[in-house]
């Protein structure tokens, strides 16, 4: 065995070592224990985790895991939804390793180092070419944070205060979209609309005004699309005409509500939702955590639409998937509200300890390089009409009620009937079984309830996506009885 893993003895000492295999099957093992005794997992339900015998991830290349004993897996949620260009991509392993050997991390409070002022350059170059915009509605200033749920905080924080400055104290509210998910801070779940997800805290919450989500599969509504004449729309506008005067900011994800099963908006909706946010004098901040950076087929998803926003959050993608990054991009008319002398009090009072971090600011670097140098948009206009084509034999299961994709954005929606839409039982726990029968076929997946998600990385190449939507297939019909 050519593995070299790091043992643990008595209590704490680690060294490496080239294990034998029944020193490697007993730290499989030991590792195993040590998770289960001590780890909470994300969005898990700890009771089947440690009944469960857990994939331990050892390494990764391209779009693969390979786990603890060897075997390898197509990635295929990119870790996630952050991965973009592949596991142990040489320029950004090579960047952050520069980085490590001139210093890996140093406050943005009251200094400034060359990683995060040439991304922010970058960023702001990249927006303004995608999000063309005439100043002063021009996306300029970049506020950095750890994640996706810190990018939307600020982004909240950073428009209610902007109303106070400018003198309009009534804006304090606002306006979210029915199963919209924007992070799990107290502040972003309550502009969240997945009760799933956010029902037990609605004691903590703000109050916010909700609109319908575009979901036409299950139209809230009860219409259907196109025959609905975009009733969601002009329920959003009815909000809006009664409410702007409290509104500050509607927040929404663009053309894709991700965490809600990939409910892809119909072409015009967020357009639209743009002219009414300038008509009822309401800021828009655009959510791109996780739809940004080439995931639906261009560097950000309002482009589909030409739609800037007043507020930009990106997270996830932003360091190719190395490192926790976050930026929060706004206008020069938003960021002037704040300037003033230290008494006038008007100073952005928010911060994190590793804001603008050097190695993760590098990796960005690194990462937005290899769009350009990659080509990375470019080819995938071909692979996302290859994963289309693929997609389209999955449709017509028996038990597949919807099948959503928008760039490498993919929901597949399972049902116990597909005529009355009736969905399966959160007890049957149908997307989570397909999903770790994908496992056993090796395929990393995970459900969304019962929506089969794919995101794959963006350098995923044809043969790897066949397989990862034949595999998907294979363990939706085993599952169903298809």
């Amino acid at each position: 065995m050519n593995h070299i893993f790091l043992l643990i003895t008595g209590n704490d000492i680690l060294y490496s070592y080239r294990p034998t295999m029944t020193d490697f099957l007993s730290f499989k093992k030991r590792i195993e224990k040590l998770d289960k005794k001590y780890i909470w997992h994300p969005f898990t339900q700890m009771k089947e985790w440690v009944d469960g015998r857990p994939i331990i991830i050892a390494e990764g290349r391209g779009p693969f895991l390979k786990d603890i004993s060897g075997r390898w897996y197509l990635d295929g949620v990119s870790s996630l939804w952050v991965n973009v260009h592949g596991h142990r991509k040489k320029e950004i392993d090579e960047a952050v390793k520069e980085q490590i050997d001139k210093i890996s991390h140093s406050s943005l409070l009251g200094l400034t180092h060359p990683p995060a002022a040439l991304l922010a350059e970058k960023l702001v170059k990249i927006v303004q070419k995608s999000l063309p915009s005439n100043a002063p509605a021009a996306l300029t200033r970049v506020f950095y944070s750890d994640n996706g749920s810190t990018a939307v905080e600020i982004a909240l924080k950073m428009a209610f205060q902007y109303w106070r400055h400018a003198g309009v104290k009534s804006k304090k509210t606002f306006l979210s979209l029915n199963n919209a998910y924007h992070g799990d801070t107290v502040g972003a779940v309550s502009v969240g609309g997945i009760d799933l997800f956010h029902r037990t805290f609605s004691p903590l919450l703000f109050r916010t005004h909700r609109s319908p989500s575009p979901y036409c599969y299950r139209c809230g509504l009860g219409k259907k699309y196109p025959s609905c004449k975009s009733l969601c729309l002009r329920k959003m506008e009815e909000t809006m005409k009664k409410h702007h005067e409290d509104i500050a900011a509607l927040i929404i994800e663009p053309l894709v509500q991700g965490a809600a099963g990939m409910i892809v908006a119909p072409h015009g909706f967020l357009k639209t939702a743009r002219r009414l946010c300038n008509k009822y004098n309401i800021l828009m901040i655009a959510d791109e955590v996780a739809t940004g950076f080439g995931r639906t087929g261009k560097m950000f998803a309002c482009e589909h639409e030409e739609v800037t926003p007043d507020i930009l959050c990106l997270a996830k993608g932003i360091t190719g998937g190395y490192l926790p990054l976050a930026a929060t991009i706004t206008t020069e008319k938003i960021y002037d509200k704040f300037l003033g002398e230290t008494s006038d009090l008007k100073t952005f009072f928010h911060g994190h300890s590793y804001t603008g971090n050097q190695l993760a600011c590098s990796a960005a670097l690194a990462n937005l390089e290899l769009f350009r140098t990659g080509k990375t948009l470019r080819k995938m206009q071909r692979k996302i009409e290859l994963l289309g084509k693929a997609l389209d034999k999955i449709k017509d299961f028996t038990h597949v009620g919807e099948v959503r994709q928008k760039g490498f954005m993919v929901g597949i929606e399972l049902v116990k009937d597909k005529k009355t839409r009736e969905p399966y039982s959160i007890a049957d726990k149908t997307g989570w079984k397909v999903c770790y029968r994908a496992g056993e076929k090796g395929l990393i997946v995970r459900p969304l309830g019962d929506v089969i998600v794919l995101m794959p990385t963006l350098s995923i190449s044809f043969a790897e996506l066949k397989s990862l939507v034949r595999i998907t297939a294979e363990a939706i019909r085993e599952v169903t009885g298809e």
